[in-house]
């Protein structure tokens, strides 16, 4: 059994900065990648960033300079600077990880909404 467990969203103005978390816990012996996807409605899940055990990041072009991915431990972070209205989405988590019999496994979280509006 596993659990994310994701915070930060929320109602921002353009230009306003939020922080999203999500931790992981339960039947975990390695997370391989966690990221950041996101789905605004009418349109498919992207992935936005993510970041890999060795510390490996990747963004989509769209909010590169804008968001940094971070991570301690089983926790992932997404630090979104400067909004904007095209950012307002459901942000999900998700963890790429290995049992603790050593099968490889994606988890994902339940959601956090994001609206960017004046």
């Amino acid at each position: 059994q596993v659990q994310l467990v994701e915070s930060g969203g929320g109602l921002v103005q353009p230009g306003e900065s939020l922080r999203l978390s999500c931790t992981a816990s339960g039947s975990i012996y390695l997370i391989y990648v966690m990221g950041w996807y996101r789905q605004a409605p009418g349109k498919q899940r992207e992935l936005v960033a993510s970041i890999s055990v060795g510390g490996s990041t990747n963004y989509v072009d769209s909010v590169k300079g804008r968001f940094a991915i971070s991570k301690e431990t089983n926790t992932v972070y997404l630090q979104m600077n400067s909004l904007k209205p095209e950012d307002t989405a459901v942000y999900y988590c998700k963890i790429e990880y290995a049992t603790r019999t050593f099968a490889r496994r994606d988890y994902w979280g339940q959601g956090t909404q994001v609206t960017v509006s004046s």
